[in-house]
């Protein structure tokens, strides 16, 4: 089952949910947002500007459309989805939410800022989590008041279609947190992985370096992008090149996240490609900007 299909009805302890607010209007936060609100819940998407507000609202709109198309949905339920969401550019939208998730840039400051503000804002048993795909749980929790209620749910992209969703415990986080967000995970239709709090968790902590491996073997001319690419997938099974993957997940958010590894593992291993860190000085950030390791004609 994937996030765009009828989700089971909720008989477990994420019953109590009925309210999210999305922090973040990115293609992840667009994605979250979809996909609980085809699970029947009610959701606030929230971003910075209006216009950001505006484009990841159509942008939802116009991937229910596909879905609906390719699913054969009946005609009002592509609308009835949308309808659950409403947006907004003010945290006070997550005033009456029962869970919040927060999908902005990996910026463990700017994630510490909004958990404190979410913290004063939301109601005292709400449970905020993060989408963070590396920064430190415990972390983020230590600037609230209800570390027991923090959580990491990292959800994988694109967030309708793949299923697993990463729930990752900080050092505080509670047994009953922990279930509940698990719980909620299989009500999406998702597959909940519980991990423990170290960088970049499971995932990234194997994934990442992989692409950062790869640019390594382009700046040294061990081969061609393609030729790269077409290894691991020819070779290793993989649905998507490591270099095309990283120009898909966006080339900042790789570098962001190696970061993160070299810094809190300390090990050389993980430091980033110096080729990677001159895409992103200059730009080049994948498909989001129109190029990164391939480019992409608007």
């Amino acid at each position: 089952m994937t996030g765009v299909e009828a989700a089971p009805a909720a008989v477990g302890p994420s019953a109590a949910v009925r309210r999210v607010a999305v922090v973040g209007g990115g293609t992840m936060g667009i994605g979250i947002a979809q996909v609980f609100a085809t699970a029947e819940l009610a959701v606030a998407l929230i971003d910075a500007k209006p216009e950001l507000v505006e484009r990841a609202l159509a942008t939802i709109g116009r991937n229910l459309e596909r879905v609906a198309k390719k699913q054969a949905w009946d005609a009002g339920r592509a609308p009835a989805i949308l309808g659950r969401i409403r947006g907004g550019t003010a945290l006070e939208a997550a005033r009456d939410a029962d869970l919040v998730i927060e999908a902005v840039s990996e910026d463990a400051a700017l994630k510490k800022r909004i958990f404190e503000a979410l913290d004063g804002l939301a109601p005292p048993a709400a449970v905020l989590a993060s989408n963070t795909s590396s920064i430190s749980i415990t972390e983020i929790a230590a600037a609230t008041q209800r570390p027991d209620r923090v959580v990491g749910m990292h959800f994988m992209n694109p967030v309708p279609v793949m299923a697993l969703v990463e729930i990752i415990r900080g050092l505080a986080t509670s047994d009953a947190t922990t279930r509940l967000v698990e719980d909620l995970a299989r009500r999406l239709g998702k597959t909940p992985v519980e991990v423990n709090d170290y960088p970049g968790f499971v995932s990234n902590r194997i994934l990442m370096p992989m692409i950062n491996e790869a640019a390594y073997c382009l700046m040294e001319g061990v081969a061609t992008r393609e030729a790269i690419d077409t290894v691991m997938k020819l070779g290793m099974n993989h649905p998507m090149g490591p270099l095309a993957l990283a120009d898909l997940i966006g080339l900042d958010t790789c570098l962001s996240i190696m970061q993160v590894l070299h810094g809190g593992l300390g090990d050389a291993k993980y430091r980033p490609c110096p080729l990677l860190r001159k895409y992103v000085a200059a730009g080049w950030l994948g498909r989001k900007s129109g190029r990164g390791f391939y480019e992409y004609p608007a």
